[in-house]
């Protein structure tokens, strides 16, 4: 049976953290997109047979032997007002740390059709109207989260109630793969 599953930076502490501004965002203007869902940085998005996910967990596996950890520091509020999304958004030597381990996993992961994100990103709510938008702005000016990055997550989508749940974590190797250079013979 086919299945949906995403590929997400996460940490524990900050999911509780951000909760709290979700439920507060919630409080003011009602249901939102986005509001249920635990705080994540998305790497891809995916639909496989159930029969695939173990092929897939091997070629993470593989990949993030060669990824090393990192501070990531969530400093600052931005939104994409076509989606109408309001997140919290990593500072710049965060997001050049973590934009290159998701292209990685995007090429890993070449052969299905991935919806891909390019910009990390921690979503707070989705498919805001612009007046709500502007009320998340005015509630929340100021962030600092940070969390060490250290692997990813793999989740899977249940239909039923309609969000993502962790189903494995895949740490960081340390391990760099060694760059190929050409040798001569003479």
């Amino acid at each position: 049976m086919e299945k949906t599953y995403s590929v997400v930076f996460y940490s524990k502490p900050v999911v509780d953290s951000v909760k709290k501004m979700k439920d507060l965002l919630k409080s003011k203007i009602e249901w939102y997109n986005s509001c249920n869902s635990e705080a994540h940085i998305t790497i891809c998005e995916f639909k496989i047979e159930e029969s695939q996910l173990d092929s897939i967990k091997q070629k993470l596996i593989k990949i993030c032997d060669t990824f090393t950890p990192s501070q990531v520091y969530l400093d600052h509020f931005g939104s994409y007002e076509n989606a109408g999304a309001f997140f919290i958004a990593p500072n710049e030597e965060s997001k050049n740390n973590l934009k290159p381990i998701m292209k990685k996993i995007h090429e890993t992961l070449k052969s299905l059709q991935l919806k891909k994100s390019d910009d990390p990103h921690m979503s707070i709510g989705r498919r805001l109207t612009p007046e709500n938008l502007k009320i998340a702005f005015e509630l929340f000016t100021t962030i600092a989260l940070q969390f060490e990055c250290n692997e990813i997550v793999l989740r899977e989508f249940d239909p039923k109630v309609k969000q993502f749940f962790v189903i494995d974590a895949i740490p960081f190797g340390s391990n760099p793969e060694p760059e190929f250079v050409q040798g001569s013979l003479f």
